[in-house]
């Protein structure tokens, strides 16, 4: 086991490995911008470094200052949470040959899993559902035209090297297929320096269901089973839940084991997320792989028991996965929201700011992930997410009450924030019966954000 582990991260994620390390007699080392000076959490850690200005290309993206404050901290280990270098498969090869363990999978796995069209060939040879589509990246457009022909319209345009709907453009005929080729890759090549895009079959309103893995580096690979993460806007999740509501019992478990089968593939070990689209007939198709913990991970150890941060630490110093697939109930009903520092009353506009109040809701089965307080500055600089909620009851409607309970309870002064709007979406029927898809908000928005 490791001694001591640098994060390589900030605010919520970064407390919650360092809470992880002290809880496994493990010394933390975190990193900080000039933007985070001073902020609370730091003071938990055992050391910190500054690694640079606000700006995160010269401070959490910057591989070299990283890289020294791990060497300067004698850290044996980096954990990059989620976001910033936690699937930069360049900065997980560095930190190896500096003989420093990355906390995460082989950059050989990342690379292959994260070029959308290898993962999709892995996925194909692995018997796991795919969506119809090309056989490869789109090479010109009487390429693209004849693809889409022989799928049908509507059709995805995707970036291969995409994520968070960059990239991604919907052609419902060959007109939208020429522009959105252009449009697609040239947003491609500006967010991620790769223009690749490729042509799917568009499935229309489907449910987002991804399933949380866990492997080990002597061939073990389990499931922690799955999560709806269909509640979005312009493709960022604003709910999260576990298990997945109306998704029968046959269909779970080929999902799960799908992902299982996946992973067991591509050499993978740590933790990752295999997502899935789900039709209206449950059909399932596979669409992409995060290498990486996700902000949502918190349903899953609600609903399993399992501590995935502690289990990611564990693997990846060596040890066998603690449990067997066997061993991992799904026990309760467990939903996650995002807060964000967001007006969604004038188009969900960035809120920075100070807190001037904070009470944080608690009681039976409340969970809150976060490192604000009150006097803690929201900076323009980074994310807007103040944190994230979590309830876990013995069924989904009182997960849903409870969850409702605890917003009443929450309160936040000095930004703007989502609560008010999740509070509209979680009690709205089509949540409560679970009929919602990932255009569903966008659908309904209007209903949801008041006129005045």
């Amino acid at each position: 086991m490791f001694q001591r582990i640098l994060i390589a991260n900030r605010g919520e994620i970064a407390l919650r490995v360092i809470r992880a390390c002290r809880e496994l007699g493990i010394e933390s080392v975190a990193v900080f911008s000039e933007a985070d000076r001073g902020a609370q959490y730091l003071e938990l850690a055992d050391e910190k470094y500054c690694i640079g200005p606000a700006q995160s290309a010269n401070s959490y993206l910057f591989f070299n200052n990283i890289i020294a404050a791990a060497e300067i901290g004698h850290a044996q280990a980096i954990h990059p949470g989620y976001g910033f270098l936690a699937e930069n498969a360049e900065f997980a090869r560095i930190c190896r040959e500096c003989d420093i363990e990355f906390i995460g999978p082989p950059h050989e796995a990342m690379n292959k899993l994260g070029d959308k069209v290898a993962a999709r060939q892995m996925a194909m040879a692995a018997e796991v559902p795919v969506v119809p589509g090309s056989d490869g990246l789109i090479s010109n457009e009487a390429e693209a035209v004849r693809v889409a022909e022989e799928i049908g319209y509507p059709v995805l345009i995707k970036a291969t090297a995409g994520g968070g709907g960059k990239g991604m453009r919907v052609a419902r005929n060959v007109d939208d297929l020429k522009s959105g080729l252009k449009n697609a890759a040239a947003e491609a090549e500006k967010a991620f320096k790769n223009a690749g895009v490729y042509l799917e079959k568009y499935v229309e309103d489907p449910r987002h269901i991804e399933v949380q893995v866990i492997a080990d580096r002597h061939g073990n690979v389990c499931h922690v089973w799955e999560r709806d993460c269909s509640t979005q806007r312009k493709h960022q999740k604003l709910i999260e839940e576990s298990p997945a509501p109306n998704l029968p019992e046959s269909v779970r478990n080929d999902i799960c084991a799908s992902a299982v089968r996946l992973i067991k593939s591509a050499d993978y070990d740590n933790a990752g997320t295999v997502e899935f689209i789900v039709d209206k007939n449950h059909k399932f198709y596979f669409i992409e792989v995060n290498a990486r913990i996700q902000v949502e991970h918190p349903v899953s150890e609600q609903v399993s028991g399992i501590d995935l941060i502690e289990e990611q630490i564990r693997v990846a110093s060596g040890e066998k996965l603690s449990f067997k697939q066997e061993d991992i109930p799904c026990e309760g009903s467990a939903i996650e929201v995002r807060i964000n520092a967001e007006d969604p009353n004038h188009d969900f506009r960035g809120s920075p700011g100070t807190i001037t109040k904070l009470r944080i809701p608690g009681g039976r089965g409340v969970r809150f992930d976060s490192h604000v307080h009150e006097g803690y500055r929201i900076s323009p600089y980074y994310d807007s997410m103040v944190g994230k909620l979590i309830v876990h009851r013995p069924t989904r409607q009182q997960a849903i009450a409870c969850m409702l309970r605890a917003l009443d309870e929450f309160v936040i002064e000095g930004v703007a924030t989502t609560i008010p709007l999740l509070k509209r979406i979680l009690s709205d029927p089509a949540f409560i019966e679970g009929k919602v898809d990932t255009r569903w908000l966008e659908r309904e928005i209007d209903r949801f954000i008041p006129t005045n």
